[in-house]
């Protein structure tokens, strides 16, 4: 699993791990596996999927063990900022990145013009999150899901994602066996969770089904969907690095602290080469996402909207810092 993935899950909760089991433990749920499915089954009849639909996708269906693992063992806490930018925004990453978008430039350009999208931000988000489509998941989606619906621990956000899969499925974009994602659900290239692909995901290519699996053009434009029905702006950056003066007062530091840049001027705040900010009637906040340990972020209303996608500074530091490689030699 990528660091971009681990990143949205939920902390981990301190419970044994269920080895070798297709049924799940009493204090899970109250009922046996085949009577919940079939719960859901008529729930999913009722808003409307097809009952030949569901009864593919649940066809042979049983809880994963090693889904279950995977959510329940994952660490509170693994890496510095740096160390995250260093693993998840290395060289030859921005290198593949540059190359990317040199050979998908014609599309990104076309998809861009209707988006208002930056055509490396859509690069930025495809790289961390599925390493160009090159890192998908290996896990049934219909199954994983129902596997954490029937836990217990967070049923009904698992149950809605599993009856959003359905509707996926129910709409032809997919067949059941090709729903591949990650262990918590997230699809495609673009890793999307079933309620984001039924919010955001585009048929670019005009096929009739929305492939964010296979076909680039419609990964792309999903991912710029994304961000402008989000509140992109696609004459801004997301931000920048910035050197504070000696003694600055860091508990003016926070996403939600924004202030005009002549403001942060006034306070001492400059580029990292000494230069002032840039002029206008922009806004920013300052950020520390690694602590006095790491650098001083001013982050503008794009770093907001990646933080709807994922909500983690962390994360979407990352996607700055690729989107800005692909600029720099």
């Amino acid at each position: 699993m990528t660091p971009a993935i681990l990143l949205r899950r939920f902390a981990a909760i301190a419970v044994a791990a269920l080895v070798g089991l297709t049924a799940l433990p009493a204090a899970a749920n109250q009922t046996d596996f085949a009577t919940w499915l079939a719960g859901v089954r008529q729930d999913a009849i009722a808003a409307g999927i097809k009952p030949v639909t569901v009864d593919r996708a649940f066809a042979g269906l049983k809880p994963i063990p090693r889904v279950l693992e995977l959510d329940r063992k994952q660490p509170e806490s693994v890496l510095t900022f740096n160390q995250y930018i260093g693993r998840v925004v290395p060289q030859q990453r921005i290198d593949t990145a540059r190359a990317r978008l040199a050979e998908n430039r014609p599309l990104l350009d076309e998809i861009s013009a209707k988006y208002g999208v930056q055509p490396r931000f859509i690069v930025a988000l495809w790289g961390i999150e599925s390493d160009f489509g090159r890192l998908t998941g290996g896990f049934p989606v219909v199954a994983s899901l129902a596997t954490l619906a029937y836990d217990g621990r967070r049923s009904a956000f698992f149950r809605k994602e599993l009856l959003n899969a359905l509707k996926i499925l129910d709409h032809g974009d997919i067949a059941p066996e090709a729903m591949i994602g990650s262990w918590a659900g997230a699809m495609g290239q673009s890793q999307f969770m079933p309620s984001s692909y039924l919010s955001y995901a585009v048929n670019w290519s005009g096929d009739g089904r929305r492939d964010i699996w296979t076909r680039k053009e419609d990964v792309f434009a999903s991912i710029a969907n994304y961000l402008s029905r989000i509140g992109w702006h696609g004459d801004q950056t997301w931000g920048r690095e910035v050197k504070l003066p000696a003694n600055f007062d860091r508990s003016l530091a926070g996403i939600t602290a924004v202030k005009p840049l002549a403001e942060w001027q006034r306070l001492g705040v400059r580029r990292t080469d000494g230069g002032d900010l840039p002029s206008g009637d922009a806004a920013a906040a300052l950020i520390l996402p690694g602590g006095n340990e790491g650098p001083a972020l001013l982050v503008y209303d794009n770093f907001r909207a990646v933080l709807k996608w994922n909500n983690s500074l962390f994360f979407a530091s990352a996607v700055g810092y690729l989107a800005d490689g692909m600029e720099q030699r």
